[in-house]
């Protein structure tokens, strides 16, 4: 199987690029491929708030119940919110755009730093979580955690580097599979509960926690480190308003009712599972998660408690599939912008922005070999990122509706006109007031979470991130202040070409006298201007067979030879091209070199490629141009050994030389 067939099997088929408008997907494969991180945060939010309430005791579980519904009532404020943002931001981007339109870059990049970091922590989170899901069944798989992790990001990688419209149809079945087993066990744990035949929890292993006795402001302080570990469940709101662009017309509709539905069915599940786990007596505990033991008790020890989790792990896998389809989009936006490299708003051959992916599965992949998979440790650096990137999109929304209603009291907005801005066009309104609370409310709100998740988790391990998104948007306006120093130096403006002619002096690099110089030589004639070979003594004794051969069988044009009694391949070349340059000041230096093409990449690595080393060592030297002229070896692959007895000598000798040049210089 060739290296073009293996791609081909692996990734799909290349599709043109006229073919991106059918890749868009509609509103039941969107619900899988972008909210099913928000779907699947069901699996661990209401354990992690039980994980907190531990240290208070049993007594206190109860408290679950006001924290989850508090949370639920986030959900609702940010779904409404995130509504108004996909209809006035129909391009998507989210919170990016938005921050840039109403705020300026920096704002942009503070939104962006924050997103990309939250979608790497999604991944994290979301298959070590799944990977927890199938061991509390087979408690053996916690040895291999994080292999098992790695193996996963491996597949989820390769499924999007094939299209979001195919890994979408794939990641379809197990979301609706798994929102069609939680409520499942909702439903008959509730009907249990209601004619009380709802038994409680129990033999629940690592269940030991260390209970204290609470007052005053440490009492509230846990209290508000459980409502922040339980926003967790609110985290992939964001992710439709990200990726309108990859729903079908009409876009902005098909979008929000996706996220309507995304809303309600995590409103259920979360709201359900955390009541029927507060009737069924649920125990905080890392080794059983908070479905298993649902379940375990609804159901009993057997296959319907086995295909839940099995769900609740499939999901959680392709929860990370959210991250994978807005990561990529995000980083696109931004390296368009100019704040990340250009290589991030390439499309591969799959129309997917494939360096996104592959960057993103890198970071996720080492954020779980260093946490070890653990979900607890991950969490505190989870959430802080996205509630900042909330706060900024709820400002910038209520500062939108705020600058509508000033225009339109100005006479500057009516019914008849509209007016662009740099991420959208701004429409007469007569409902922008309610609006601007409504989002203004949200951006209080957000602000005040990501404060509390700030001051709780802080020395948890949120401080890496407090760190870490500074650094971030620093490293993006250095990137940023690159292009634009690399823009205004390429710039012409006000300039015209002046057809100036600068003197060319060729030179051809000789390493030997065989076939492939005859080539160079041949390539040097042919365009018709002067010329020189160049031959870098390495091997002393050599000098003269190279020289004998050069005027047999050459017979033209001067050959110098550069002396190197350090055995340098670069330094000799590197001191003459200078002394050339400075001897013809304004002129350019055409280096003519060879390039030994085998036909395989395997094959290419037995040669020393030394035209490589020779660019690289010149590559500060302004006016060196370089020029390759290949030599397809397949191409004289009939040639007999026997037959051409003397070249092949020749070949063979050169070899050696060559070999021994690079060793040497090495």
């Amino acid at each position: 199987m060739t290296l073009r067939q293996l791609r081909h099997w692996a990734f799909g088929r290349a599709l043109r690029t006229r073919e991106s408008v059918h890749q868009t997907i509609g509103k039941t494969v969107g619900l899988a491929v972008f909210a099913s991180d928000s779907l699947s945060s069901v699996a661990y939010a209401g354990g992690e708030i039980l994980l907190i309430l531990a240290v208070l005791g049993a007594t206190y579980y109860w408290l679950s119940i006001p924290i989850t519904v508090a949370i639920s009532g986030l959900l609702i404020i940010l779904t409404l919110s995130y509504r108004q943002t996909i209809f006035a931001y129909p391009s998507g981007g989210g919170a990016y755009i938005v921050a840039r339109d109403n705020f300026g870059e920096q704002a942009a990049q503070v939104a962006g730093a924050a997103l990309l970091v939250d979608y790497i922590l999604t991944v994290a989170v979301s298959i070590s979580s799944g990977v927890d899901q199938i061991a509390s069944m087979f408690p053996v798989l916690f040895n291999y955690k994080v292999q098992i992790a790695l193996l996963l990001i491996l597949f989820i990688t390769l499924m999007n580097l094939r299209g979001v419209k195919e890994s979408g149809r794939v990641f379809a079945v197990p979301t609706y599979w798994f929102v069609g087993m939680m409520l499942l066990l909702i439903g008959t744990g509730l009907a249990k509960a209601v004619f009380g035949q709802l038994g409680t929890v129990t033999d629940v292993p690592g269940v030991d926690h260390t209970v204290e006795n609470l007052t005053g402001f440490a009492f509230v302080f846990l209290l508000l480190r459980a409502f922040s570990s339980g926003t967790t469940a609110v985290t992939g709101v964001e992710a439709i308003s990200n990726g309108i662009t990859a729903f079908k017309p009409p876009k902005s509709r098909n979008a929000a009712i996706t996220l309507m539905w995304d809303a309600s069915l995590l409103m259920i599940m979360f709201l359900g599972l955390g009541v029927l786990g507060y009737l069924a007596g649920a125990q905080p505990s890392e080794q059983e998660v908070l479905i298993s033991q649902v379940a375990r008790t609804v159901y009993g020890e057997g296959l319907l408690q086995f295909i839940t989790l099995l769900s609740a792990m499939v999901i959680l896998i392709m929860a990370a599939n959210t991250s994978f389809a807005d990561f990529p989009r995000l980083a696109a936006l931004q390296a368009g912008d100019g704040f990340l490299p250009r290589q991030f708003t390439f499309r591969g051959s799959r129309l997917v922005f494939s360096w996104g992916v592959i960057l993103l599965a890198a970071f996720a992949s080492l954020l779980i070999i260093v946490f070890q998979g653990s979900v607890s440790r991950l969490i505190p650096l989870y959430a802080i990122g996205v509630f900042i990137s909330f706060t900024l999109s709820q400002s910038g929304m209520a500062r939108r509706w705020l600058k509508t209603g000033r225009l339109m009291y100005a006479g500057k907005l009516t019914p008849e006109t509209e007016i662009p801005t740099l991420g959208s066009i701004l429409h007469y309104d007569r409902h922008w007031m309610w609006k601007m609370l409504l989002n203004g409310f949200g951006a209080v709100i957000t602000s005040i979470v990501a404060i509390i998740f700030l001051v709780t988790k802080f020395l948890s391990g949120a401080w890496i991130v407090v760190i870490l998104m500074p650094f971030l948007v620093w490293l993006f306006d250095q990137i940023h202040g690159h292009y634009k120093r690399v823009a205004t130096i390429l710039s012409t403006a006000g300039e015209t070409f002046r057809g100036q002619q600068r003197p060319v002096e060729t030179i051809i690099l000789v390493g030997d006298v065989h076939r492939e110089t005859m080539r160079l030589v041949e390539f040097a004639n042919s365009l018709g201007v002067p010329w020189k070979g160049v031959h870098i003594a390495v091997n002393e004794e050599r000098v003269a067979e190279v020289q004998r051969k050069w005027q047999e069988r050459v017979g033209i044009g001067e050959l110098v030879i550069l002396r190197s009694p350090y055995r340098s391949l670069t330094r000799p070349l590197y001191t003459y091209v200078r002394k050339r340059l400075r001897q013809n000041p304004g002129g350019y230096i055409h280096l003519v070199m060879g390039e030994l093409r085998t036909g395989s990449p395997l094959s290419q690595l037995l040669h020393q490629n030394a035209h490589i080393i020779e660019q690289l060592a010149l590559s500060d030297l302004d006016g060196v141009v370089t020029t390759l002229v290949p030599f397809p070896l397949e191409k004289y692959a009939h040639l007999s050994p026997d037959a051409h007895e003397e070249h092949h000598d020749d070949a063979v000798q050169e070899t050696v030389i060559v070999a021994g040049q690079k060793e040497e210089e090495s």
